[in-house]
């Protein structure tokens, strides 16, 4: 059995640029909608980027049952966000619920699609959906205050100049590899944290005082750190699902289009329960 790593059909141009172009349109979203209709504009950008994740998650991830998971995934994205956006005093642990019913709502349409295989894969790949969505949705709870919505600006502005950074650097020195056959290096991890707090700090003092510059250097390293963590994960699942040994270029199941939204939503989803965090922390 080979243990070559898998070699993906996509050039560095066209693994990096998208996903860069996609992360300044997701990040312009969850904050100018906001800005313009409040809590209501942050509800429909949530939303949006929810349903475009299970969307491309599950055509690039080639789930089985897909009309089922799409419709787990749609449901659980908005039983995700009625659980923050109706009770007065809404709580991240709401979000339990929601995981839970969903999880057992995945292993009903998995047990009952046939034929019955990959069932594991298809499992795991839509329990991970459920954990990103579910995670996406905590962004909702940044801008219930003055001081949350200050502090949720400056950590998506952070997130969005990592993944950025991240992909224009790796686009051109993609070093030290980080791993076989995925075009993320060391030099572009570190330059994306570097740059995402740095514009952490830039921002908050351009908000307000929400942040001295010691904690918004701290709040915006984490998480550029997370964001780059999560987005070298989404290049191994872009490298994945794009090997060459897969099957031929004209049968691909899915446009090239919608590798971006992972590689961006998936960090976003990370980073969401983290900014909540330092928030409580910070």
């Amino acid at each position: 059995m080979s243990s070559a790593a898998p070699t993906s059909r996509l050039t560095a141009r066209e693994h990096h640029l998208p996903a860069a172009v996609f992360a300044v349109l997701a990040v312009a979203l969850l904050v100018g909608l906001p800005e313009l209709l409040g809590q209501t504009g942050r509800l429909a950008a949530v939303l949006v980027l929810q349903l475009g994740l299970v969307l491309c998650w599950v055509l690039v991830t080639g789930a089985q049952g897909f009309a089922g998971s799409l419709a787990v995934g749609a449901g659980a994205a908005v039983a995700a966000d009625l659980a923050l956006v109706l009770p007065e005093d809404p709580e991240l642990g709401d979000l339990l619920a929601v995981v839970g019913v969903g999880f057992l709502a995945v292993v009903v349409q998995q047990m009952l699609r046939r034929p019955r295989h990959d069932l594991v894969a298809s499992l795991s790949v839509a329990v991970l959906m459920l954990v990103a969505v579910a995670s996406l949705a905590a962004l909702l709870l940044l801008g219930r205050t003055d001081d949350g919505s200050e502090r949720a600006l400056v950590a998506l502005l952070a997130v969005g100049t990592a993944l950025v950074v991240g992909h224009v650097v790796d686009l051109v020195l993609p070093r030290p590899q980080l791993a076989d056959g995925v075009p993320r290096g060391l030099v572009g991890a570190v330059l994306a944290v570097l740059a995402g707090a740095a514009v952490a700090v830039v921002a908050a003092g351009l908000v307000g005082d929400v942040l001295d510059e010691q904690r918004s250097l701290v709040h915006g390293g984490v998480v550029a750190g997370v964001a780059a963590l999560t987005g070298l994960v989404a290049s191994y699942v872009v490298v994945g699902a794009t090997a060459e040994e897969d099957e031929p270029a004209d049968e691909q199941r899915f446009s090239r289009w919608v590798l971006p939204v992972i590689q961006v939503a998936l960090p976003v989803a990370a980073c969401a329960p983290v900014v909540l965090a330092l928030q409580a922390t910070l």
